[in-house]
């Protein structure tokens, strides 16, 4: 696992978007893990209804493109996962809002469900013989998280597995290459999925806002409902212009719906 900076045991702080993933994935962990000592069947079930199975997704669970990220199968993979998730999204999130994080996060898991759904669909129209690995865990938002760090910070220092120091655009670099390898396995549909999670993560960081999807959507819809009230202003303004007319008075208003005051030495102006 990758670590930053000299103190090689030192994780960042455990608050915000970082807690709410980390902890949201840990008791997804714990609900399947019970479900598989208690009612073994039912496990399965859970573990067949919310992994991504671009099939499935494709004929009506369209839960899954996210579902799946909160499926672990493993103690240990589930414990790299997490710590990762906690070191990477724990990093960003000391430079960037809660909402930014999230936002990239739920962006790469999308990213990689749509990248395996794409090589399904073209290897079963080229005729191409992919095994279809139903796809769980959160690596693919965990490697999205990996690039956004390579592209922002690609020269902070970080040390992999504990000892060998690596700067960050490297270590995208290892990881995107090793991907690039399990291509010409068994396992291309997971590799290329993980892929599409750091396209995906790549994307967000060079056209989302920095401040979150969520800022942006609400400055976009604050926006669109001012213009509306300035469009009924400046129709109210027009309504009355004409009523001031029939009035023997002339009154004018600027593209804003405001009084334009020919006079200013006027003191009978209308407001």
């Amino acid at each position: 696992m990758p670590r930053l900076g000299s103190s090689p045991f030192a994780f960042p702080d455990f608050h915000g978007a970082t807690r709410r993933l980390v902890l949201a994935n840990l008791a997804a962990y714990f609900v399947l893990v019970l479900a598989q000592v208690a009612l073994p069947d039912v496990a399965i079930g859970l573990y067949r209804a919310f992994a991504f199975v671009p099939h499935l997704f494709l004929h009506g669970a369209l839960w899954q493109p996210l579902s799946y990220s909160f499926i672990h199968i493993g103690l240990i993979a589930t414990l790299f996962e997490l710590l990762s998730l906690w070191f990477l999204a724990g990093f960003l999130e000391n430079f960037h809002n809660s909402s930014f994080v999230t936002g990239l996060y739920a962006v790469s898991v999308l990213g990689t469900a749509i990248a395996a759904t794409i090589i399904y669909v073209v290897s079963d129209a080229l005729h191409f013989s992919t095994v279809e690995i139903p796809i769980a865990g959160c690596a693919g938002g965990i490697f999205g998280l990996l690039v956004a760090i390579g592209a922002l910070y690609g020269d902070m220092q970080f040390l992999l597995f504990f000892t060998i120091g690596i700067k960050a655009r490297y270590l995208v670099a290892i990881y995107a290459l090793i991907s690039i390898a399990m291509l010409f396995s068994q396992q291309r549909m997971y590799a290329f999925a993980q892929l599409g999670g750091a396209l995906a993560g790549l994307l967000y960081v060079r056209l989302a806002p920095r401040r979150g999807v969520n800022f942006a959507f609400s400055e976009r819809w604050y926006g669109l409902r001012n213009s509306y009230y300035r469009w009924k202003r400046r129709r109210a303004a027009r309504k009355f212009e004409v009523y001031m007319r029939s009035q023997g008075r002339t009154v004018r208003f600027d593209g804003q719906g405001r009084q334009i005051d020919e006079d200013p030495d006027d003191k009978k102006r209308w407001n």
